[in-house]
């Protein structure tokens, strides 16, 4: 799948200056195990939407708004992890792997917001990170989260791709991606090719042609 390789292409320029060589490494290899889909159904959205020809490339804009929602959901995901398998035990080593997955997942986050920043899609980003936080208060009480984390990512890439040109991102368009992570919620995110239904963009620009809304003139931002 060609939208596979752009979101992870990005998402890999968006890192490549970090330094020391030993962390971007670490992030390289993130950003090749992550499962792709928050960044793919970014650019489905987009496409759905009309803010780019359905059989275009991505845009720059595109492309990094792609990144900025696959590098946020990496980074809460591997946080996730670091939190319920605590891999360091009652006696940590002295750099433990888990210390450089650490940083390496505030990294991730801090890159998508930077990523996401000034667009329509940034306070939809802030909300993911908060709604993560609850998520995991509620559960480390006992409680039943409200969302999954892949509910909040998989509603933030619709806002993300549908926002590109400008304009709003119809309400069935956020519910249907949220509902895409509801489905597959018990089975895990995995590949997109696994993950995302069959003509999933088709019904995604249905979805949207229903919903009667329309989106403005292609921006740069």
């Amino acid at each position: 799948m060609d939208e596979v390789e752009r979101t992870r292409t990005a998402a890999r320029e968006a890192v490549a200056d970090v330094t020391p060589t030993r962390l971007r490494e670490d992030l390289e290899d993130h950003i090749g195990a992550t499962s792709a889909v928050p960044g793919v159904l970014t650019l489905f959205a987009a496409r759905a939407s009309g803010a780019v020809p359905a059989d275009g490339a991505p845009t720059d804009p595109l492309a990094r708004r792609a990144a900025g929602t696959q590098l946020i959901y990496e980074g809460l995901r591997l946080t996730r992890r670091l939190v319920r398998e605590d891999p360091w035990g009652e006696d940590p080593e002295p750099d433990l792997p888990a210390d450089l997955d650490t940083l390496a997942a505030d990294v991730l986050v801090a890159r998508g917001f930077a990523l996401l920043a000034d667009t329509a899609a940034a306070d939809c980003a802030v909300e993911t990170v908060r709604s993560f936080g609850r998520a995991e208060t509620d559960r480390n009480a006992g409680r039943t989260p409200e969302r999954s984390l892949e509910a909040d990512v998989f509603e933030l890439a619709a806002v993300a791709g549908s926002t590109v040109a400008g304009g709003e991102t119809p309400l069935p368009l956020r519910q249907y991606c949220v509902g895409l992570a509801d489905a597959r919620e018990a089975t895990g995110i995995d590949p997109a090719a696994t993950t995302l239904p069959d003509a999933v963009e088709d019904v995604m620009r249905r979805v949207v042609a229903g919903s009667g809304e329309t989106v403005a003139s292609p921006s740069q931002d």
